[in-house]
């Protein structure tokens, strides 16, 4: 099984439509039982809340719900809970860094690295272009399934944007 966690700054946009968007690309392809996919927050301004109501409604556009979503916050055992430990931007990836004493086993990446760009994810909370994050989110995780299954080349295009 592999384990992947997306981080965020509040768990409440970009974090968690990369957590349903992955859930719902392993789910139409049959290999759910095969990941674990979670999210959480670098902060702790949000915990508790609901996913934001503008990326919450973006999911639905595409048929993806997220209910019972709460933010959380990243926690230190996250590290060796999870093979994967993936940030929306380079704050994110400095905040785990901080939270896990490194990466001596190399499982942080950004999730636009995994579509060839290191840059961030489009951040909804300040262009409120979710939009924009959606097609981010998307193309990095189209990218990152392909990545960890090759045999999924293909499978998923842009077209889902």
């Amino acid at each position: 099984m592999i384990k992947i966690l997306f981080v965020c700054h509040g768990n409440i946009c970009r974090s968690p439509m990369a957590e349903f968007i992955l859930k719902d690309m392993v789910r139409r392809s049959g290999i759910a039982g095969d990941f674990e996919i979670a999210s959480a927050a670098t902060s702790s301004e949000e915990l508790g809340n609901s996913v934001y109501p503008p990326a919450r409604r973006k999911l639905a556009e595409h048929g993806i719900g997220c209910a019972g979503k709460t933010a959380r916050r990243i926690r230190p055992e996250d590290y060796g809970d999870y093979d994967l430990l993936i940030g929306m931007d380079e704050a994110n990836m400095r905040s785990m860094a901080r939270c896990f004493g490194g990466d001596p086993e190399g499982k942080l990446r950004l999730l636009m690295s995994y579509a060839g760009e290191e840059r961030a994810v489009a951040d909804p909370w300040y262009t409120r272009d979710f939009q924009a994050t959606w097609v981010d989110v998307n193309r990095g995780c189209i990218a990152l399934l392909e990545s960890l299954r090759p045999d999924m080349k293909g499978r998923f295009t842009e077209r889902d944007a």
